[in-house]
Formats: structure tokens, sequence, C-alpha cells
């Protein structure tokens, strides 16, 4: 089946959220050194302050399902693209801790909102034998917006900007945020929040749009799969028939962030310093590791719907916890330091091509349509929350001994190949109406 222009535009459009979010995760690692400099920050401090941004993102993932479902998708991301512009201006004209902090907590407004609103208004659109693919199209765009990130501080570290540096690194992000939001003029709304709206011409005119075969088929099918949804009533996620789904959201999630991921990327430049490297040099390494992450990121995507989305998870976790087993033993003896960088790249790889592949797709996929919104927020605060947690207090870990943080990261990985292998369904290449009934009944 061939893909429309619209479903490729709205496609792009709704995973720019998610290069904003890449770029949000990595910049900050270019600038943790020069924020300790500036605000006299202890190790407790600096975890604080990156994880700023995280709570502001848990808040936003945890209640833009509201929002998402009154108002639409499409609507409540402008909302997210505009907290983005704010952020990004508002750190860069920072004029204490308090108010970077301040903006750095908007910013994380957006990144939550959209890593729930993105994904989800995406699958919405997308054809059952594209859905994963295109949903993995915002992570694609989390992994450009982390490689724009690094290339971003590393040239900006050449202009000599003295004091001012950090302001640009964070501040330069309110120019995509500005497109972002201007772009989302110019999509449709998800034509299954509309069939949730009764708004059943608008929804057919969609689908239409978007290429499927049998428009009018594929509009009695949700509405079908509606009404059997609503014959619940007003149902919550605490709903026995739910318990499946709701399991799968919370683990997948955050198990991705037990990967160590993004306290890796926070702090990236800091432990390449710990393995003897300069900053020049850090930067350059933190590159080559965006890139790598892209490279993988994109093979994962092209075979995300063909090989599905469990074995892409088996497999990359295997090679997650050789990786980091492997990091915290250098770091424990002290010993061939020097191929850290490496390992590090050889993480990534297996990052991408299993959690940073999957993560968004299956939480967009295991929830019926009245139920996605709170579903894809559930999900995304788990992950969120994993996140914020692990990013407050790696600084401390890593102060005691640069192993113990990888060391624990290979042991999650560890439990998160069984409950993979013994507890999560397939999912690729299954329409969202027929997915309802495999794994959300009574």
């Amino acid at each position: 089946m061939k893909l429309s222009s619209h479903v490729i535009k709205s496609t792009i459009v709704g995973a720019l959220g998610g290069l904003l979010f890449g770029f949000d995760t990595a910049v900050i690692s270019g600038t943790t050194a020069a924020l300790t400099q500036q605000f006299h920050l202890s190790e407790a401090a600096l975890g604080f302050t990156v994880a700023s941004a995280l709570w502001g993102t848990v808040i936003g993932a945890i209640f833009a399902g509201i929002p998402g479902q009154r108002y639409g998708r499409r609507d409540s991301l402008r909302a997210m693209a505009a907290f983005y512009v704010i952020s990004a201006i508002g750190c860069a004209l920072a004029w204490n801790l308090s108010s970077l902090i301040f903006f750095r907590f908007i910013g994380g407004l957006g990144i939550g909102g959209s890593s729930v609103l993105g994904p989800m208004y995406i699958a919405e659109i997308a054809p059952a034998h594209w859905r994963g693919r295109l949903v993995g199209f915002f992570q694609v765009n989390v992994v450009v917006g982390i490689l724009l990130a690094y290339i971003s501080n590393y040239l900006l570290g050449t202009l000599s900007l003295g004091a001012a540096e950090w302001r640009w690194q964070l501040g330069i992000a309110a120019l995509p945020a500005a497109l972002f939001l201007i772009a989302l003029f110019f999509i449709p709304r998800s034509p299954r929040w509309l069939l949730t709206q009764s708004r059943n011409s608008e929804a057919l005119d969609i689908l239409r749009l978007t290429g499927v075969e049998d428009p009018t088929r594929e509009l009695e099918e949700i509405v079908q799969s509606l009404r059997e949804e609503g014959q619940g009533g007003r149902e919550s996620l605490t709903a026995r028939k739910f318990r499946l789904p709701v399991f799968l959201a919370i683990t997948v999630g955050m198990f991705c962030q037990l990967t160590g991921i993004n306290a890796v990327l926070y702090y990236l430049n800091d432990i390449f310093t710990l393995a003897g490297a300069t900053k020049v040099s850090g930067n350059l390494q933190a590159v080559a590791v965006g890139a790598t992450n892209l490279v993988a990121t994109l093979i994962a995507m092209s075979v995300i719907d063909r090989l599905g989305r469990k074995k892409l998870l088996l497999t990359g976790t295997v090679g997650l916890v050789g990786c980091l087993s492997a990091i915290g033993y250098m770091f424990y003896t002290h010993q061939h330091l020097n191929l850290i960088v490496w390992f590090l790249m050889l993480y990534i790889a297996f990052f991408a091509i299993s959690h940073g592949a999957v993560v968004w797709v299956y939480i967009s996929e295991v929830f019926p349509t009245r139920m996605r919104a709170k579903g894809q927020s559930l999900g995304s605060s788990s992950h969120w929350i994993t996140n914020a947690i692990i990013s407050l207090v790696f600084p401390l870990l890593a102060k005691s001994s640069g192993a113990v943080p990888f060391f624990f990261f290979a042991s999650m990985m560890v439990l998160d190949l069984f409950l993979v292998w013994f507890y999560y369904p397939e999912t690729a290449r299954i329409s969202l109406e027929k997915m309802q009934h495999a794994i959300g009944r009574d």
C-alpha cells in the first residue's frame, strides 16, 4: 500500500515534537560544566538543575491526555510547541538559577505533552501496515534532535562565546520550536478523535486523504469499536480488562529509561571527562555517539513492521546487558578507558534498535481509542518519572564510582529480558481495532 502525501506530511509535522524532545534531552550535556561554574553547583544541585525539566515532563505527560481528548491531538500539540518556544527563549535570557530552572520546567511540559500527543496522533492517522514505521518516525526525530544538539554544542564551542556559550546552546532551540508551531496549522485532525466527537463526515474526509483502500469500511470499523467501548460506560484504566495494556505501558516506559539512556545522554560529556577526554574531544565523541544513534534507529525503523516489536526488544536488550557490563567493568578497574567511546557507540546502537525504536510505537498501540489518551499518558509518565529519578541521582552515584550506575542498568536489562520474553505480545501489522480485541478483553 502506497502512502498518501497527506499521511507523510502529517507524520513529519507530528514528529517534529520528537526533534525538539531529542534536542532538549542532549543539549544540556554540553552546558553542565559551564552551569556548575557559573552557579557554583554541587553534584546534587547539578542533578536537580538537569532534572528540573524532567519534572515538567512528568506533569506534561500525566495531564496531556486531558486536552488531547477534549480539544484533539493536533490542537493540543500547538500548546506544547508554544511551551518549547517560551522555554528556549527563557533559558537563553535566564537571569539567575531559579529562572533557568523555571524555564527548563516549562520546556519539560512541552516535552512530556508532545511525547504523549505526537505518537498518538501519528498512530491514529497511519494505515495499519505502515503504523510501526510512521510512529517510529517520532523516535527518528528524537534521535535527529539529539545529533543536532551535539553538533550545535560542538560548533558553538568553537566560536569562543565565553560565559554566554551555554545561553546560545539552550536558546537556539527556539528556531525549530517556532517552525513546529507554524507547521501544526497545516495538518488535519485525527480521524479517530473526530469520531469520538461524533464528527463522522469530517473523519471520513480525512480517512480518504490518508489513502486507505476502503475509507467507508475503515470508518465503520472504528465506529463499531467505539460503540463496543462505550457499552461499558465511563471506564477507567483500573478496569480489569485493561490490566495487560496498563502493565505493558508502565513497564515499556520504565525499562526504556532503566537502560540508562537519558542519564548517559544528559551526562555524556561528564562521562567522557571521567574517561580522560578534553572538552573538544568530548564534544566530537558525543557527535559520533549521536550519529551512531541515528544510523541504528533508521535501520530499526526499516524493519520494525517486518521483524516485529518483540524480536527487536529481545535482540537489543541482550546487547545492552553486555555493553553496560563492559563499561561498568572499565570504570571499576580503571583499565581500557580509551575503549569507552566505542562501547558507548555500541550501547547506543543496541538501544536504538530495541527500546528506542519500540517504546512510543508500543505504548500507542496497546490501548483502545477511547482510552488511548489516558494510556499514552500513563506510559509516558512511567517513562519520565523513571527518567527524572535516574537523572537526579546519577551524578551522586557516578561520583562514588563510575561503575555503579552501569552495573545497575545492566542488572535491570536482565530483568527486562524476562518480562519481554514471557509477557509482551507482538503488535506488528495488526489494526488498532483488532488490537483492542486481542489484549483489551475482560
